[in-house]
């Protein structure tokens, strides 16, 4: 858009007329006023003109040598390129007020007859150009605004760090039709670059230790958006840098100086920049959140497993993919005696609470286990814990399996969990064992007891591996037991697994192996 369309000053003006004098008579009068002046002499000359340069406001003879000016005008207004270009028509003959009706009613802004007073013709001019000018600025200033809504959705939308920002440098390119580059530091301290509307092979600019510190400096004091000109070797722009907290390293959108040529195109490159540091405040603060629940959790699952060569074990526990929230998925193993109390199990939820009401769990279970509890009395301790301390907030699934291997068997009791799969010489299946979630203060059933002869391989794991979207959770359990066999090595087995079933998930997975060898 022509930049003398939104301001003030000086104009370009198009003068159509076949008459020499009173066109020499209309452009002295103009220029002297300050005005570009194009002429052409035919309809033919103004249409080609129009096309292929850019005026502010045509003035018009009525009666050409090839058309009409009602016509011009009429091809001037139809068209999307020009439509809000203008007209002031102006007649070297006596005309009638219908005449004058004609003109206006077919898209003339503004019709004068000659002899015509320079006053009143610059005066027509004028009115015109602040007119069109005031149109102009409100359409540029409601496409910025529409483009700038488009680009806090995408912005918003973004679960990365890489996508914020790029969805930020999409949005200011898009925004403001010319190159854009966005910056923004990543909790690791990592800086990320990402640029739109730049030609291959040249890409976006990053930025150099001076203009970070100048970006700083900025918004010193505190908090808050700002612009600024950045100017270095790599730069020349006008860049929006904010934040949100003084410990967070600025978020920086910067483009073309020629792009932002108003106060009110400065003040949409700082909305879309604090959109930008909002929803990268979001991002800190969940990936802060996300660091510390993993913490937590992997924090209370045990470090390292009980050495039995005659019952070698592995386990794995994965966190659901980065943009979801953590869980309460959680395994142990206690020796009792002579005895393995094996458990897993899974806090309902997603988030520090859940991962908290798991470390409550894992010890509430092994101070049940070493008072001598069975696997039964366990569960139904600790469901009428959770059902006092966190009725809103507690219920869990969970599995327990009572080793003796003195005995060769393993007393299960499930309370709502994926059910232990079991995989000798004659294949993989489910044991039979159910039993109510945790937490509700239901009657849990007693414990099922199932031989373990040598060779006999155990796996339990959380419904994270065997769950998905839209699929039925007997489809997942049937693909997870047609993937074990007992002659599987146990770590080669479980890394298998979760690269195959466990890719993409929004929940986390524990997995356990064991295997009775003699």
């Amino acid at each position: 858009m022509n930049p003398t369309a939104m301001g003030g000053g000086p104009a370009r003006v198009l003068v159509v007329d076949d008459l020499e004098a009173s066109r020499f008579i209309a452009c002295s009068w103009l220029r002297r006023s300050g005005h570009t002046v194009v002429e052409a002499i035919t309809a033919a000359e103004a249409l080609t003109a129009l096309e292929s340069q850019s005026f502010d406001l045509v003035l018009l003879d009525v009666h050409l040598p090839d058309m009409s000016g009602y016509d011009v005008t009429e091809r001037i207004k139809a068209d999307p390129r020009t439509s809000s270009i203008p007209v002031v028509m102006l007649s070297a003959t006596y005309i009638e007020p219908e005449d004058k009706v004609i003109g206006l009613t077919r898209g003339a802004d503004a019709y004068l007859t000659e002899p015509v007073d320079p006053a009143e013709l610059l005066a027509n001019v004028e009115a015109a150009l602040r007119y069109h000018r005031a149109r102009a600025l409100a359409e540029h200033l409601a496409a910025r605004l529409t483009r700038l809504t488009t680009a806090t959705f995408a912005i918003n939308a973004a679960t990365t760090f890489d996508a914020l920002v790029e969805a930020a440098a999409i949005g200011a390119a898009d925004m403001f039709d010319t190159e854009a580059t966005a910056v923004l530091g990543t909790p690791s301290g990592a800086v990320r670059v990402a640029g739109a509307g730049f030609r291959p092979p040249q890409g976006p600019p990053r930025p150099d230790d001076a203009d970070v510190e100048r970006w700083m400096s900025s918004l010193n004091p505190g908090v808050g958006v700002g612009v600024a000109v950045v100017e270095s070797d790599a730069w020349s722009a006008v860049a929006a840098v904010a934040r949100t907290k003084l410990r967070r390293s600025p978020i920086c959108i910067a483009v073309s100086p020629e792009s932002v040529s108003s106060e009110d195109d400065r003040n949409l490159l700082c909305q879309l920049a604090q959109a930008t540091a909002l929803a990268a405040e979001g991002l800190h603060t969940f990936a802060e959140e996300h660091s510390l629940a993993l913490t937590l959790q992997r924090s209370l699952l045990p470090r390292e497993l009980p050495h039995r060569p005659e019952l070698p074990m592995t386990a794995r526990y994965v966190p659901a993919q980065s943009n979801a929230e953590i869980g309460g998925d959680f395994y142990d193993v206690i020796e009792l005696d002579g005895l393995l109390l094996i458990a897993i199990g899974d806090v309902c939820g997603h988030s520090i609470g859940a991962a908290t009401i798991m470390g409550e769990v894992r010890h509430t279970l092994r101070a049940y286990a070493v008072e001598g509890h069975s696997p039964v009395e366990i569960l139904r301790r600790t469901d009428i814990l959770l059902e006092r301390f966190h009725p809103t907030g507690g219920l869990t699934t969970m599995c327990l399996l009572l080793v003796d291997l003195e005995s060769g068997t393993v007393d299960v009791a499930n309370a709502g969990h994926v059910p232990p799969l079991f995989a000798d010489s004659s294949g993989a299946r489910y044991a039979p064992v159910q039993g109510p979630l945790l937490g509700i203060g239901l009657e849990h059933p007693e414990a099922t007891t199932v031989p373990l002869p040598p060779g006999t391989m155990v796996l339990l794991t959380t419904d994270g591996l065997v769950e998905r979207p839209g699929v039925d959770l007997d489809e997942g359990m049937e693909k997870l037991r047609a993937a074990v066999s007992h002659t599987d090595d146990m770590d080669e087995l479980a890394d298998r697994l979760l690269a195959e079933l466990g890719q993409g998930k929004q929940d986390d997975i524990a997995l356990l192996v064991l295997r009775r060898l003699s």
